[in-house]
């Protein structure tokens, strides 16, 4: 189809369907700004657009980019966040710590032993400590 008939077609239906007038470069650019806003790498907007550099179609978009780079690192924080939950060497995540409610006027056990001089250590662990029975 030649260019100057898609773009009387496309006029047509545009005021056809009462919708405010577009041009086909700005359904261009609109997929472009969509496809760098879902996260597509530009490299991959370039080769869709078809331009020349990448420096070309960075500059056409960088209003786009503050919010891709936004995001990104936000998924980058959240990947990372998720990596430190889980144990070294394996894909299991670790257990949440165990949040303890001591009881009012009750002292702990670790309270105890330090009071009394204990090791909060197994007894077979206390070396030159006499064992108390």
């Amino acid at each position: 189809m030649a260019p100057d008939r898609l773009t009387r077609t496309f006029t047509k239906l545009i005021a056809e369907h009462g919708l405010p007038p577009i041009r086909l470069h700005d359904l261009r650019h609109g997929a472009a700004t969509l496809a760098l806003a879902a996260g597509v790498e530009l490299k991959v907007v370039q080769e869709m657009l078809g331009h020349s550099s990448i420096v070309l179609t960075a500059d056409t978009y960088t209003s786009v980019l503050p919010e891709v780079a936004h995001k990104a690192a936000e998924k980058t924080a959240a990947h990372v966040l998720k990596a430190g939950r889980l144990v070294p060497g394996t894909k299991r995540t670790r257990r949440r710590a165990a949040t303890s409610k001591k009881r009012r006027g009750r002292k702990s056990r670790t309270d105890r032993r330090v009071r009394t001089g204990q090791s909060n250590a197994h007894p077979s662990r206390q070396i030159g400590r006499p064992q108390r029975r």
